[in-house]
């Protein structure tokens, strides 16, 4: 059913376009290389755990264990430090503040800094400045995101539910989210169900489960209700998924404490569209507001070196990819080129049709 509407087109364009040899195939995903332009904070790399952007183009950075959450500007300049005490540079504002192992971050559209400490086991509520609102407790924290109206939504780690929901004065108001049953193991269960959360401006959650065999990640609305899933089953992912179910099945007989590798590493989305940009180890995969993918790309440093996405950003020109080990590489956004050359295409194409019909 998927091609029907394309043949219904087919059948009702005139003769006079068919004979110009018009491609009709449905449009399939993009395949293909995405190199960095260029490396960006070249001074960070080990303890990168997340990249965000504010709504003000402030870039935040959060590197664990120290020096904690770093503030940029839209040109680039460092201009704030909350963690570790004294800045190197002297024109930077440091507010010192009690970071054990910041896992995960979120910046919401008022600035305010959503930082959960796995250590500590708390989510630390910073001001724009940097100066401690609140904290909430919360058992093994892993991933968080600031939702609408100072909610807070928090992934862990063993909690019964995936996903827990405080309002603005820190309150647990809601809950919601179950495990997968792949295992006759509850922790084992559990720790498949493992999430990472990233949300769009309406307040969507993106539930995105690293250690599932197949790569899925799942949308829910604010207060919980289930939209659509995202999954990604073609062949090499089948063949990942098989020895993923394998190595579940030996650890359920051998009662092991459970431990996984990732195959999603990190999840963004383009929060004006709600478009979700998902890392698979060196693969870089896109997918439209309706779940469709529509591109995978592998990703390059400038040198040629494989780029393992464990960090990602997504702004209006550009993709901010990074990890530890390699640090911060910034790459033109393949879409907003593709969709500029489609319509240059277009363009020429409509050009050169009206002069040849021209008298």
């Amino acid at each position: 059913m998927k091609n029907y509407w394309w043949l219904c087109l087919l059948a009702c364009l005139p003769s006079s376009v068919l004979a110009q040899g018009v491609d009709l195939a449905p449009p399939g995903p993009e395949e293909r290389d995405l190199t960095a332009s260029r490396r960006v904070f070249p001074e960070i790399g080990p303890g990168l755990r997340a990249i965000r952007e504010g709504a003000d183009g402030r870039v935040y950075l959060l590197v664990s264990p120290q020096p904690g959450v770093l503030v940029f500007d839209a040109r680039g300049k460092e201009v704030l430090q909350v963690g570790a005490g004294l800045s190197s540079n002297a024109s930077v504002k440091a507010r010192p503040a009690a970071i054990g192992f910041g896992e995960d971050f979120d910046v919401d559209g008022d600035g305010k800094i959503y930082v959960a400490d796995r250590r500590a086991n708390t989510i630390l509520i910073f001001s724009p400045e940097g100066t401690l609102l609140r904290t909430i407790p919360v058992n093994n924290p892993v991933s968080v995101a600031a939702l609408p109206e100072g909610e807070v939504a928090v992934a862990t780690l063993r909690d019964e539910h995936l996903i827990l929901v405080f309002d603005k004065n820190g309150r647990d108001i809601r809950e919601f989210g179950e495990s997968e049953p792949l295992s006759d193991r509850d922790d084992l269960n559990r720790y498949l169900s493992t999430g990472l959360l990233a949300t769009d401006a309406q307040g969507h959650l993106f539930y995105a489960f690293p250690y599932m065999p197949e790569p899925i990640i799942r949308q829910y609305d604010r207060f919980g209700f289930v939209g659509q899933e995202i999954q990604y089953t073609p062949i090499d992912a089948l063949q990942v998924a098989q020895a993923a179910r394998k190595e579940i099945q030996r650890q359920e007989r051998r009662h092991e404490p459970p431990y996984l590798k990732r195959n999603i590493t990190a999840i963004a989305v383009d929060r004006s569209n709600g478009e979700a940009w998902v890392g698979l180890h060196h693969a870089l995969l896109h997918f439209d507001k309706e779940g469709n993918r529509r591109a995978t790309y592998t990703l390059y440093t400038p040198d040629g070196s494989p780029l393992e996405a464990t960090s990602i950003l997504i702004d209006k020109q550009h993709l901010l990819v990074g990890n530890e080990a390699q640090g911060i590489y910034e790459f033109p956004r393949p879409d907003k080129t593709a969709d500029k050359a489609a319509a240059t295409s277009a363009t020429e194409h409509t050009s050169g049709a009206e002069k040849k019909v021209s008298p």
